[in-house]
């Protein structure tokens, strides 16, 4: 099963004019996917893009890279990073996109995929979706401004019916997109109930462009049954790729992780946030992180309770060592209680 996931991932991908090497892609996740997590991820490989966290467009156009939380990034990934944006001016993204490209990053992705209300309250993310329309003027803007890749992540809509997401595809190809991440949940479920992933096999079959698979893949075998039955073109991994940094190694290269590696990312993690945060800002993306790396544990609860409950990184670093002196076989699959 590995050697045939492998095969197909090692495709490289025409994504506009651009080619990403490998058909898997870290999925864009709010104060998990820093540039201090990137360089976690990158000491592994596997991957054909990473996408950043969601970056306000309002805010981007003037954004100091060595302020941001979000805005940052090394000169080592801008050849295969895309920055995600959210906004509802068309303008206002295109503005963004713009400052995207004038960095040198592979492209810009919109997002009309978070339900969170924060995001939804300001009619941004998946809020837009219930305006197709505004949807497509903000993708057409962007387009006239930038000529490199332009991704759109989307969700199934705001009720479960398989057509909206299949005539969105449609229009958003229309309106200038290059490649499509799809959830295929409705926008007010988190994750309560499974994604349907026949709606990305839909969503594939109504346009030419590349389309990404993303929702609800914990191991190989969920890779590979994703790829195989929607005949997506690539697939974006969230949840376990904060979980298991090395995943997309051991999906795409068959790297084989040992034992240690768990105790050695998390310390090297620590390193890599002090290295680019300062400790308010390190210790918050430390501790978001704990939640999911805990749910490959028997007592994951414990762990992270105790870095949750810390005040430094240095009292992070000796909590994680102790807690590994007792060994607790890591669990196939994450405990799905912490990947909230």
């Amino acid at each position: 099963m590995h050697e045939e996931l492998s095969t197909l991932l090692g495709y490289p991908l025409k994504i506009g004019k651009k080619i990403m090497k490998k058909r898997l892609a870290f999925a864009p996740m709010t104060m998990l996917g820093n540039v201090a997590f990137r360089e976690l991820l990158a000491s592994f490989g596997g991957y054909g893009l990473l996408f950043s966290e969601m970056c306000s467009a309002k805010r981007l156009p003037t954004e100091n890279p060595k302020a941001s939380g979000y805005f940052r990034w090394r000169e080592e990934e801008k050849s295969h990073l895309v920055f995600q944006i959210f906004g509802s001016e068309p303008y206002t993204m295109a503005s963004a996109a713009q400052r995207i490209e004038n960095e040198g990053f592979f492209g810009v992705d919109i997002n009309f995929g978070c339900s969170a209300n924060s995001i939804c309250r300001q009619n941004c993310g998946a809020a837009i979706l219930k305006d197709p329309n505004l949807a497509v003027k903000i993708i057409s803007s962007v387009k006239k401004a930038v000529s490199f890749p332009l991704f759109v992540k989307f969700r199934t809509g705001w009720k479960d019916d398989p057509m909206i997401p299949v005539t969105l595809a449609k229009r958003f190809e229309d309106a200038g997109a290059d490649a499509l991440t799809f959830h295929p949940r409705v926008s007010p479920d988190r994750r309560a109930r499974l994604p349907k992933w026949k709606y990305i096999g839909l969503v594939k079959n109504a346009v030419t462009i590349p389309v990404f698979g993303n929702g609800n893949i914990f191991d190989a075998k969920d890779c590979l049954t994703m790829m195989k039955t929607t005949g997506c073109d690539g697939v974006a991994i969230g949840r376990l790729a904060v979980a298991k940094p090395w995943i997309f190694a051991e999906f795409a290269d068959r790297f084989r992780p040992d034992t240690e590696i768990y105790l050695n990312s998390a310390l090297k993690l620590t390193e890599l946030i002090e290295k680019h945060y300062d400790h308010h800002m390190g210790l918050r993306r430390f501790k978001k992180f704990a939640l999911y790396f805990s749910g490959n544990f028997h007592f994951g609860n414990t762990l992270y309770k105790r870095i949750n409950n810390a005040g430094s990184l240095d009292e992070i670093r000796e909590i994680v060592k102790d807690f590994f002196k007792i060994p607790d076989t890591p669990y196939l699959r994450p405990n799905m209680n912490f990947l909230v």
